[in-house]
């Protein structure tokens, strides 16, 4: 087995790795990772068996605090792996990256956060072994809520009354590409709510939604006379339609508008992924939930998926 850090010139290689393997997504591709390579130092890892890749470690460093992130940038991260690797296999590459890490480039701690289960369309969790056997702990558990598509539960009356409303309001949802408008509804939504501003800027999902057109989608809720109330920014992958984001205005949440949208989305839109995941409803590391939006989710019929993140002493 070889180690080889990543370098630009093995981009294409690292793509079909991440395109054949049984865990990745599309957030795994270097066009999306390097979108915001301005904030993170990679130091992501190649593992070659014969000169074949089978596995990438997506992978930051933050020097002043002597850690290894997999990875700060990306809402999950951990090994992607084509489906042939063996328990044994991963056992060694996470040794070998653990004493790359350590040796290297002096790192004290690896935060890594796995892919969850749903976005895995082949048993994919040699690498929670891995971080048993080398003492890993569990250092935080946020928790989504994701609806099977195919076989999901009723919505609740509070979410079909939401629905009626909206539709008695005349409001409509539409898929745009126009993001500008949208980013500052979610930007002074989030200011006003939770005193933050979106992960990305308008620009950055500009170019995210540019370069891949079949991932990113904005979907818009609009009132009878075109005024925008509400929507939602999503991530689409083989498996899972993930809610990036969501933001409605006062009179967006007044008439239903987020109920017509999540209606729409999955009883209408047509998505085949077995799995739509609304992220996390928790804060703090997962020491805070709000229940609030945890309620909103629940009554589309969204249950509860871990997203974790595990310590692991260099």
């Amino acid at each position: 087995m070889e180690l080889i850090p990543y370098n630009s010139s093995l981009k294409e290689e690292w793509n079909s790795t991440v395109e054949m393997s049984k865990n990745g997504t599309f957030l795994f591709n270097r066009s999306f990772m390097e979108y915001h390579s301005d904030r993170f130092e990679d130091c992501s890892l190649m593992f070659f068996d014969k000169k074949r890749c089978i596995a990438c470690l997506p992978a930051n460093i933050d020097r002043a605090g002597r850690a290894v992130y997999s990875h700060q940038g990306l809402t999950y991260g951990g090994f992607v792996m084509l489906p042939r690797v063996t328990g044994g296999q991963l056992l060694e590459m996470f040794s070998s990256a653990s004493d790359y890490f350590r040796s290297e480039l002096k790192a004290h701690t690896l935060f890594y956060k796995p892919v969850p289960h749903i976005y895995c369309h082949y048993p994919s969790e040699e690498d929670l072994y891995a971080i048993f056997r080398s003492g890993g702990k569990l250092a935080a558990r946020g928790l989504s809520s994701a609806i099977p598509l195919s076989s999901r539960i009723p919505f609740t009356e509070s979410r079909k009354g939401g629905i009626r409303k909206a539709k008695a309001s005349g409001l409509r949802v539409v898929c745009v590409n126009d993001v500008e408008a949208y980013w500052h509804l979610l930007d002074e939504t989030l200011t006003t709510c939770h005193s933050v501003h979106p992960v990305h800027t308008a620009s950055e999902l500009k170019l995210l939604m540019e370069r891949f057109p079949d991932n990113i989608r904005l979907y818009n809720v609009f009132a009878p006379d075109d005024r925008l109330l509400g929507g939602c920014l999503l991530f689409v992958d083989k498996r899972v339609v993930h809610v990036q984001y969501i933001a409605a205005n006062a009179e967006g949440k007044s008439c239903g508008a987020l109920d017509l949208l999540f209606n729409h989305i999955i009883s209408e839109a047509g998505f085949k992924q077995e799995y739509l995941d609304f992220g996390v409803s928790t804060e703090k590391g997962g020491t805070v939930l709000n229940e609030g939006l945890l309620f909103q989710k629940e009554g589309f019929g969204g249950r509860g998926v871990a997203y974790d993140t595990y310590a692991v002493e260099l």
